[in-house]
């Protein structure tokens, strides 16, 4: 692929205009403009299957995805008919619509959960959970996986991060952490909260499984404790497996969450469970106090539930999974290739499973580089490829994936050359940041926040802060 020198002014207008009326230029974190090297896309127009194209026209084979909602490609034909179809009839009404019991069939069918509750947004479902485990063991406490970058915008997660600015240090105070695919950081927080825990939440995998039966060591631990076991499928869902990491990992957890790829694209999430836990937001118990359980406006509208039915549908009837393990699989190797010829693989990594890649970018020490993810991120760029992950989709075939290994053996030539010669040669303008972060400007370890009274839920924050640095905001 031939290296571009694409313009960017209408995106650079748009930045500006969106700076004055958007706190951050824009209502995601993870795609503000500190995300990216100057030379990037700003805003995009429109998309069509593995492509994107920005408001200067400017074309891209993309592995963003969407922050990884969009599974099965962008306007997959599929799902537009079905939300074409169902906004036709109206969106949102006084009454339930016939398509919430419909869609409820047709995820719990697939996903093997008893009941489920929709709403908008993966926070809002992880929230729904975390409400729902306090209330039924009545405990405060809820501990979150440290080695897992993000959960929820609301304070119980927040609180943990470097970035926790307005959250009173009593909320903060409880929510302690732990650590993946280690044992005895689980065991280790029961005992020094014994009968305080609420729920334990963790992502199945972020690319590596469980090792030595961690997830049902887990959940053995929280029965013994009392504490509910929570699997956040926000990710995992539909990548892993059609019905989620947890089928996959044969482990039925007490709660789950499911969004993201659920609607390919539109806004959609899902909270499941067992009955006996689920019930405590409904209308028909008698035994506990009532749960106020994700209770939106537009928590259901009809043509978002749609696009959920169209997409699980496609997911149960055609190899989508298999598709994304496969493309991720030929991308894995390729750049791998293309990084030992280039001598850089010790300083370029793909990371994570095929289905849901991400890579790594390190400096002439060895140590994680934000400026040298921005080189690469706008060499790429440059060669038509925008890829702040490396998040493949059913519509990504076989030529886009050798164009993608093309643009990155361009990108890394100069990655090279920056390893000898210093990346400000290179990179045009300031690195990228990442998204948490306590203060937009001054040295990052010297400003850190004062470390918590909870020495677990400390930990979670530094823990966080360096899976930041590592992954940036390609969750």
């Amino acid at each position: 692929m031939s290296e571009q020198s694409p313009c960017f002014r209408k995106s650079g207008r748009l930045q500006e205009r969106g700076r004055e009326l958007i706190p951050g230029g824009s209502h995601t974190y993870a795609k503000g403009e500190d995300q990216y090297p100057i030379l990037a896309p700003g805003f995009i127009e429109r998309g069509l299957g593995c492509h994107v194209w920005d408001v200067d026209g400017n074309k891209y084979i993309e592995f963003g995805m969407g922050n990884r909602s969009v599974g099965l490609g962008h306007a997959y034909p599929t799902v537009l008919r079905a939300v074409e179809t169902a906004l036709s009839g109206g969106s949102n009404f006084t009454r339930p619509a016939r398509i919430e019991v419909d869609c409820a069939e047709t995820f719990l069918e697939l996903i093997g959960a008893q009941m489920v509750k929709f709403c908008k947004d993966g926070s809002d479902a992880t929230s729904g959970a975390v409400r729902l485990a306090r209330a039924y063991t009545g405990r405060d406490l809820v501990a979150c996986c440290a080695d897992h970058p993000f959960f929820s915008t609301d304070d119980w997660f927040i609180g943990t991060t470097p970035m926790n600015a307005g959250i009173p240090e009593a909320v903060r105070n409880l929510t302690v952490s732990f650590r993946y695919n280690d044992i005895a950081s689980v065991a280790d927080l029961f005992n020094r909260y014994p009968g305080k825990v609420a729920a334990l939440i963790l992502e199945p995998s972020r690319g590596d499984d469980p090792a030595d039966g961690f997830l049902h060591e887990v959940q053995n631990l929280c029965r013994e404790n009392g504490a509910l076991l929570i699997l956040d499928e926000m990710i995992t869902g539909f990548r892993w497996h059609a019905a989620g990491a947890q089928t996959l990992y044969g482990i039925e957890p007490d709660l789950s969450t499911f969004g993201k790829a659920l609607g390919n694209g539109f806004s959609v999430s899902a909270l499941a469970g067992k009955r006996e836990y689920m019930r405590l937001g409904g209308l028909d118990h008698t035994d506990r106090p009532r749960v106020f359980l994700l209770s939106t406006t537009h928590g259901a509208e009809t043509h978002a539930l749609a696009a959920a039915i169209a997409t699980m549908r496609t997911y149960r009837d055609e190899p989508v999974i298999e598709h994304l393990h496969r493309q991720g699989t030929k991308l894995r190797d390729g750049i791998a290739e293309v990084a030992r010829h280039h001598g850089v693989d010790r300083h370029f990594k793909v990371v994570g499973r095929p289905s849901c890649l991400a890579y790594t970018t390190l400096d002439p020490s060895g140590k994680p580089s934000q400026t040298y993810r921005s080189l690469f991120l706008q060499e790429t760029i440059k060669r038509g490829v925008l890829m702040p992950s490396l998040v493949v989709s059913y519509t990504h075939d076989d030529a886009a994936v050798m164009k993608t290994i093309e643009a990155v053996d361009g990108a890394l030539a100069v990655y090279a050359r920056a390893l000898e010669s210093g990346p400000s040669h290179f990179l045009v303008g300031r690195p990228s940041q990442p998204v948490f972060r306590r203060f937009n400007n001054g040295d990052e370890q010297a400003r850190m926040p004062v470390a918590s009274a909870n020495p677990l839920a400390a930990s979670s924050a530094t823990s966080r802060q360096s899976e930041a640095h590592r992954l940036v905001a390609t969750s």
